[in-house]
Formats: C-alpha cells, sequence, structure tokens
C-alpha cells in the first residue's frame, strides 16, 4: 500500500491491535497520534515503528470528556487535521455469568468501549466538517461479538453490538460532510486479550477447547485497508478472524 501524508489518531495504542495499526500506520508514512492511558507504553509503539516527528504521544482516558477534547486539541494544534481515527480502545471485563456481573464493572466496560467511541468520534466529527479539504473516515473495532456472544462476557457483547449501531449512525450522519465510517470485526487476533485461548476458552454448550489465533498484522493490513480508499468508497464492515474458530461460524 503506497505511503500517505495523511493524520491519524488510534486510540488503545500502547498494546495489541492498536498497537500494531498505529505502527502499521507509521510505517506507511502517516503522522500518527498514539493515545492511551500509558505514555510508556504508547512511547514503545512509537519508538520500535522508527516514527520520529510523524508520531505524537497524547496519554488520554477516552472514558473522560475532558480528556478526549484534550487529545483532538493537540491534532489539531500540531497537524491543524484529521483524516483517519481508529476508535480501538476497549476492554473484555470480568469474565462472569449474568446474574454475578457487578454494576461497577458493567459501567466500566461501558464507559470505555461505547461511551469512550462516540467521544472520540464525536471530536472527530467536529474536526473534519472544518477542515479544508473536509472530511475524513472513522473505523469502529467492533469484534466478532458484535455478531455472536461468548459466554460470561455480557457487557462486552452488549457494547459490540451497540457499536455496530453506532457505526451506522456515524456513517448516516457523515454524509454530508464526507466522513465515511466502517467497522473491523476481528476474531482471535494474537494479542494479550487472547493469550490464554491456546490453552483452553470457554464455549457455548459449556466445554473448554483450545482457540487458534492468527497474527495481528492481519489486523493491521486490513485497517491499511479500509484507511486507503478514497473518501468515495467504504468498506462498511470487514471481518477477519482465526479461519478455524469455533463458536462464529456454525453451531458454537
Amino acid at each position: 500500500m503506497e505511503s500517505t501524508g495523511g493524520v491519524a489518531v488510534v486510540t488503545g495504542a500502547g498494546s495489541g491491535i492498536g498497537a500494531a495499526v498505529a505502527a502499521a500506520l507509521l510505517r506507511d508514512g502517516w503522522r500518527v497520534a498514539l493515545a492511551g492511558r500509558r505514555a510508556a507504553a504508547l512511547e514503545e509503539t512509537a519508538r520500535e515503528a522508527g516514527a520520529g516527528d510523524r508520531a505524537l504521544v497524547v496519554p488520554a482516558d477516552v472514558t473522560s470528556p475532558e480528556s478526549v477534547e484534550a487529545l483532538f486539541a493537540a491534532v489539531r494544534r500540531r497537524w491543524g487535521r484529521l483524516d483517519l481515527l481508529f476508535n480501538n480502545a476497549g476492554r473484555f471485563g470480568a469474565a462472569a455469568p449474568v446474574e454475578e456481573f457487578s454494576l461497577d464493572e458493567w459501567r466500566s466496560v461501558v464507559d470505555t468501549n461505547l461511551t469512550g467511541a462516540f467521544l472520540c468520534a464525536r471530536e472527530a466529527f467536529r474536526l473534519m466538517r472544518e477542515q479544508d479539504p473536509r472530511g475524513g473516515r472513522i473505523i469502529n473495532n467492533g469484534s466478532l461479538s458484535a455478531h455472536t456472544p461468548r459466554p460470561h462476557a455480557v457487557a462486552y457483547t452488549a457494547t459490540k453490538h451497540a457499536v455496530t449501531g453506532l457505526t451506522k449512525q456515524l456513517s448516516l450522519e457523515g454524509r454530508r460532510y464526507r466522513i465515511a465510517c466502517g467497522q473491523i470485526d476481528i476474531g482471535n487476533a494474537a494479542t494479550e486479550m487472547t493469550s490464554g485461548f491456546g490453552a483452553g476458552a470457554l464455549q457455548a454448550d459449556g466445554s473448554v477447547c483450545a482457540e487458534p489465533v492468527m497474527d495481528v498484522r492481519h489486523v493491521a493490513d486490513a485497517v491499511r485497508y479500509m484507511a486507503g480508499l478514497p473518501l468515495d468508497a467504504n468498506a462498511q464492515f470487514l471481518t477477519v478472524m482465526a479461519t478455524a474458530m469455533p463458536s462464529f461460524v456454525g453451531r458454537g
């Protein structure tokens, strides 16, 4: 894929999918604001990508409106525009059955996965609609849980289903501003979140079995494809998953 001089914000850029995508965009020539709670992890992502001054490290908490506003203000000051938001920050939450899932944990997952995505999208809209040339692209991290639940994941599943609604709403309202919005649904990328899947994961029938994972670079490549489209084209929903996953295609 050809390099670009575009400006991107990647949330959750300190580890896992966010770090892989941020590094890939930087290597492609993007200018990238790396957002996340851990400054040291963000610095490491930027350093490993050899980004130099094309990386902007902005410690941020996506659950805080003030922190999100400061993130996008920093991007505006540094580069004056925004071409891409990868709305990636998220957490799985405690693995517990519905009747044992605490309200505090529910609120924490909702605040991060859903409210955080909304707050970032809102700031991206405000910047993209005003800049010249107008427009840009938002890519939301949906997950296969936006389609099919895992056992003991009520908050994660509910928020990822809601992210699909957010994606559609952003697509609808973004048309007038040349803002495209798509969603990538990822299944079992090899990250810290899936590190235990090889030893066994709880299945819908109550059994525990090992699940395959795929290299996270395939996710980064998929996001690069979506990000590289012209604004008159959009990958509305794209699924990338480990081929032999047991719980998405067929009866899990």
